[in-house]
C-alpha cells in the first residue's frame, strides 16, 4: 500500500468519524422549534452511505476511468481533505446554531459573515466537496456518478426544507439574504 492510499484510507476514516460524531453530538435541544426536518436528515443518512458503497463497488466492477493518469488521485483526494476541513470549520463557526435536524434555536441568527457572504449553505457545499473528490479518487465515470448524484439531490432537499423554515421564521430578512447570495457555489449556483 502507497502513502497515498493509505492517506486514502485514514481521510475516508476521518470522514465517517466527523459524520457519525456531528449526527450524535450536535442534535437540537428541547428548547429548540423542531418538527422541521421532514425526514432530511434520515435521508442524507441513507444517500450518503449508500453513495460511498456504491462508488467503490463500481470502481472495483467496472473499468470507465475518468483519466489514465494519477493526477487524478491527487486532486480527488484534495478534494476530500478540503471538503472534510472546512465543513468542520464551517460548523465550528456556526456554533450553537449548528444542528444535523433542521432547526431554529431561541436566539436564533443568520449568519452572512465569512463563507456565508457568498453561499447560504457552505457546509453541505463541503460535504459535496468530500463526495465529489471520492469520486475523483476513484476515477471511474460510473462511481463519480454514484459519489456525487445521490448525496447532491439528498442536499437539494435539505436545502428546500431549510430555507422553508428560515423563511417562516426570519421572513424578508432571510428572503433579501437568499437573493444576495447562492446555494452552493459562489456565483454560480
Amino acid at each position: 500500500m502507497n502513502a497515498l492510499q493509505i492517506i486514502f484510507y485514514l481521510s475516508m476514516a476521518a470522514w465517517f468519524l466527523s459524520e457519525f460524531l456531528y449526527k450524535n453530538i450536535l442534535k437540537s435541544g428541547k428548547d429548540d422549534l423542531k418538527n422541521k426536518d421532514k425526514s432530511s436528515l434520515n435521508i442524507l443518512w441513507l444517500a450518503i452511505p449508500f453513495s460511498i458503497a456504491a462508488s467503490v463497488t463500481v470502481s472495483y466492477c467496472t473499468a470507465l476511468p475518468i483519466t489514465a493518469q494519477n493526477w487524478i488521485l491527487y486532486i480527488g483526494e484534495l478534494f476530500i481533505l478540503i471538503g472534510i476541513i472546512l465543513r468542520f470549520m464551517i460548523i465550528r463557526s456556526l456554533g450553537k446554531y449548528f444542528t444535523v435536524d433542521v432547526t431554529i434555536r431561541q436566539d436564533h441568527k443568520i449568519k452572512k459573515e465569512g463563507f456565508y457572504r457568498y453561499v447560504r449553505h457552505p457546509s453541505y457545499a463541503f460535504s459535496l466537496m468530500t463526495s465529489l473528490g471520492l469520486g475523483l479518487y476513484l476515477n471511474n465515470w460510473l462511481s463519480l456518478i454514484f459519489a456525487f448524484v445521490p448525496p447532491f439531490l439528498a442536499f437539494a432537499y435539505r436545502i428546500k426544507i431549510e430555507e422553508q423554515a428560515l423563511v417562516e421564521e426570519f421572513g424578508e430578512e432571510y428572503t433579501g439574504y437568499r437573493k444576495k447570495t447562492k446555494k452552493l457555489i459562489p456565483f454560480i449556483y
